[in-house]
């Protein structure tokens, strides 16, 4: 497998105002779609230890967790909107406040876009382009 890891990434940021437990319940539905969505992202499907247990393989970029606060990941949703070269998703409060996949379209549709709670987010795709709008997140520790 020939390629340079460093030309690809995946950066997730979340708001730096839920705690950690919804945190990380908002970076694993961020990378479940973005895993169903993004293209040329996995490493070898499979692993083979030296006992001959097979492993799923993993994104063969770096997957990078950061955090911002609300405005900062607002931005970088639209910046994202306007480079057709990013994959991203959203994660907008109302993912936490229903249950079932209709009731989340139906919430949806009754707010409008500038009045949604990012509580994250996740990008893929060149580095370049992903460093422009996430570059200066800080690291989620």
């Amino acid at each position: 497998m020939n390629y340079d890891y460093r030309e690809k990434k995946i950066v997730a940021v979340l708001n730096n105002k839920i705690e950690t437990g919804i945190a990380l319940n908002v970076l694993g539905h961020l990378a479940i779609s973005i895993g169903n969505y993004a293209k040329d992202h996995m490493g070898r499907p499979i692993l083979h230890d030296a006992s001959g247990v097979t492993h799923l393989g993993i994104a063969r970029y770096p997957l990078i967790i950061t955090k911002a606060n609300e405005n900062k990941i607002r931005l970088a949703i639209k910046a994202a909107r306007d480079n057709t070269n990013i994959l991203f998703a959203d994660y907008p409060r109302q993912m936490l406040e229903t249950g079932h996949d209709d009731e989340l379209a139906d919430s949806l549709l009754l707010v409008k876009e500038e009045d949604i709670q990012y509580l994250g987010a996740i990008f893929f795709g060149n580095s370049e382009d992903i460093n422009l709008i996430t570059g200066k997140f800080s690291l989620y520790k």
